[in-house]
């Protein structure tokens, strides 16, 4: 059978178990087995445990499930709660005061935890119920946690980059450093978005009252929040980047600092620790297994000449190059409405990562832009995590609709920020030139 068919059989199989309700992870790891035994015969099915302990014993991974709990860990600490009341009491004087705070604390909590569910639950809970008490509109109110939250996969210590770097075989120290102006130029789109909107219509985002505002003594005193977070940060970060740590040993490091601050601030009692290692398993599950399924998958699609398929596709039409990636864009952004991004990255990147070289382009580069892509699919109906994560802790009022429309926006900033991101690459590359000297 030619490669075409055989690629509309392969898909159409897995979306067919897709649609039947099978978790990304079996739609994928089932379609790869079936093909396997009817193309190479029962015998070749053998080669699935080689690939699944090919993944497991890779020490990277080793750092999914430790900055899992550390997010889990700090989401109990009450640090995020500190950050959050910091920031509104610096920019609540504002018009979308509040709504900038909720971006900017959302950024900080992003430079902490590496995931998207634990900010946007818990700024759900502290700044949503803020907002609308003061008569924000909801869609501002909403789409700012939105857009804020899905930092967390983009802003190091990203879990996503981590997992990126190991499929396509990339420095993640390079992907962090890379990945960090991107985060801000995004968070900075937000901000500036909700504070034009506010002053042109100040009833979008009233100010805090005067009586309610501190004096410069007591906005000083809110400051003490930032002394554990930028330890934190540099714990991690710092080590990753200057070269001082693996990933996997900076996001032990991090997991242990989370879990001082937690005791430090008395927040941390035995049934606490015993809910994040529960969440953490759950979390971490739900990660390995759709890197098993899509794993054999993807085995089995290359094995039967698909790489060479999707790359003669792309690149023996004559297209440009950048009509090539713009193309590879829009099909991410597609699949992010449907799939979760370790299925996205399982599925395509060993497919794109070769063409991007063969086309002259910068790896690092374009894995930030994947991370950027994948938070447009954080925030796209239906299946977008973060919209799930918003509804789920927004009050009764507050509709599926609702939620959908303060995304559109955000959507469209992101939109803008990767196609900035596309055609001005130094923004990716500048941090890993000056840190790494290595990328040209």
């Amino acid at each position: 059978m030619s490669i075409e068919y055989l690629t509309i059989l392969i898909f159409g199989t897995m979306v067919f178990f897709l649609f039947m309700g099978l978790p990304v992870a079996f739609s994928c790891g089932v379609t790869g087995i079936i093909f396997t035994a009817i193309i190479q015969g029962p015998s070749a099915v053998n080669i699935v445990p080689t690939r699944i302990f090919g993944l497991m014993v890779n020490y990277l991974l080793d750092a999914i499930p430790l900055f899992i709990l550390m997010a889990n860990i700090l989401e109990r600490s009450g640090i995020i709660e500190d950050i959050y009341h910091m920031v509104y009491n610096w920019l609540g004087w504002l018009k979308g005061g509040l709504a900038t705070a909720t971006v900017a604390a959302c950024t900080m909590m992003a430079a902490m935890a590496g995931v998207v569910g634990a900010t946007e639950v818990t700024m759900g809970l502290i700044a949503l119920p803020q907002m609308l008490n003061r008569k924000y509109d909801k869609y501002i109110a909403l789409g700012c946690i939105l857009g804020g939250g899905t930092l967390g996969i983009l802003i190091p210590p990203s879990v996503m980059l981590i997992v990126y770097g190991m499929v396509d075989n990339c420095s993640i120290g390079q992907l962090y450093a890379g990945a960090f102006l991107p985060g801000f130029l995004l968070a900075g789109l937000f901000i500036a978005y909700i504070t034009i909107r506010c002053y042109i219509n100040p009833k979008l985002g009233p100010p805090v009252p005067k009586e309610e505002r501190l004096d410069w003594l007591g906005l000083f005193k809110v400051l003490t929040p930032i002394i554990p977070a930028a330890l934190l940060i540099f714990l991690v970060l710092g080590t990753i980047i200057v070269g001082i740590a693996a990933p996997t040993e900076a996001a032990g490091v991090g997991c242990l600092g989370a879990y001082l601050i937690a005791i430090f601030k008395g927040r941390m009692s035995w049934k606490s620790l015993v809910l994040a290692a529960e969440n953490t398993i759950k979390a971490s599950a739900m990660v390995f297994w759709s890197l098993f399924g899509a794993n054999i998958f993807i085995a089995l699609y290359i094995m039967v000449g698909g790489g060479d398929f999707v790359s003669g596709l792309l690149l023996g039409t004559g297209l440009s190059p950048w009509t090539v990636i713009w193309i590879m864009m829009l099909i991410l952004i597609f699949l992010g409405m449907f799939i979760d991004w370790v299925g996205i990255i399982m599925l395509t990147v060993p497919l794109f990562g070769p063409i991007i070289r063969q086309l002259g382009f910068d790896p690092i580069w374009f894995g930030v832009l994947f991370a950027v892509n994948m938070q447009i699919a954080f925030l796209s109906p239906p299946f977008g995590f973060s919209l799930f994560y918003l509804k789920s802790v927004a009050p009764p009022e507050i509709s599926t609709v609702d939620v959908w429309k303060s995304a559109a926006p955000f959507l469209a900033l992101q939109f803008i920020g990767l196609v900035v991101c596309m055609y001005f690459p130094d923004i990716i590359l500048a941090g890993p030139k000056y840190f790494f000297r290595g990328v040209q």
